[in-house]
């Protein structure tokens, strides 16, 4: 009975003694994040007949 527990002891202190310390700290330059977005729109419009006649016949309105 001695044995597994003494075998259990020693395996958590070697792995205690072999982990590794995590270090954690901020970069010397300011993270860079570089988007190309291209956006682009597009007008599309429609003169009901009506409203083009109109237009046609009074050129001076606009």
């Amino acid at each position: 009975m001695r044995f597994p527990i003494l075998t259990a002891m020693t395996t958590a202190t070697l792995v205690a003694a072999t982990a590794g310390c995590v270090n954690i700290s901020a970069p010397d330059k300011p993270i860079q994040i570089n988007l190309n977005i291209n956006v682009t729109q597009e007008v599309v419009y429609r003169l009901d007949n009506e409203a083009k006649t109109l237009i046609q016949q009074n050129p001076g309105i606009f």
